[in-house]
């Protein structure tokens, strides 16, 4: 039986993470030129998105059952919740289907790494690896580092006609970031 996001509760006061401007410049931007190897074995090219709409969320790490996470990740603002996030546009991908939108997460951990969670979470999307960096030099995504790793912070961004179009970051609490994406689809259909 596929966990729902509620089978992935959050510790309580988790630190939430601050609006630090590092995502300012993104919306309005091209999508640059970047192909990622995804879940699925195939390469994706984000400057030929072919969806109306295209919801990319970025997170930090999923964990690995059995292995522990970074030494104080749940003190980190934005670290924790990758999983719950990711449940929630598994769970929420038919109605995000309505709205004429595709959905990828994007992490910096290599494609060997995302597929163990990819099947053990059954996602019906792919989830692409920027472990090079590409696309994070290419937009100057927001990082950090912990453990030697240098992470995406989480941000969504949604894109139409190749241009980031809108942008939620930061991203908090991490489980409900599929329902706000959801909300804001609602309140901005395409035009047609």
């Amino acid at each position: 039986m596929m966990p729902k996001v509620t089978d992935f509760a959050l510790p309580p006061n988790l630190p939430e993470p601050a609006d630090d401007g590092a995502a300012d410049h993104l919306r309005g931007m091209s999508m640059p030129a970047v192909s990622l190897g995804s879940t699925r074995g195939r390469v994706v090219d984000l400057s030929a998105l072919p969806a109306p709409r295209t919801v990319i969320y970025c997170y930090p790490m999923t964990g690995i059952p059995g292995k522990p996470l970074p030494a104080g990740w749940d003190l980190i603002p934005g670290a924790r919740g990758c999983t719950p996030q990711t449940c929630g546009f598994r769970d929420h991908q038919e109605e995000l289907r309505q709205w004429k939108a595709d959905v990828f997460g994007i992490s910096t951990q290599t494609t060997e790494y995302q597929r163990e969670m990819a099947e053990r979470l059954q996602l019906r999307f792919e989830i692409l690896s920027d472990s090079q960096f590409a696309l994070c030099v290419s937009l100057d995504l927001p990082t950090f580092e912990v453990d030697g790793m240098r992470l995406l912070k989480r941000l969504t961004m949604i894109v139409r006609e190749g241009r980031i179009e809108h942008v939620f970051y930061p991203v908090f609490p991490p489980n409900e970031s599929a329902e706000q994406v959801l909300r804001w689809l609602n309140a901005n259909p395409i035009p047609h």
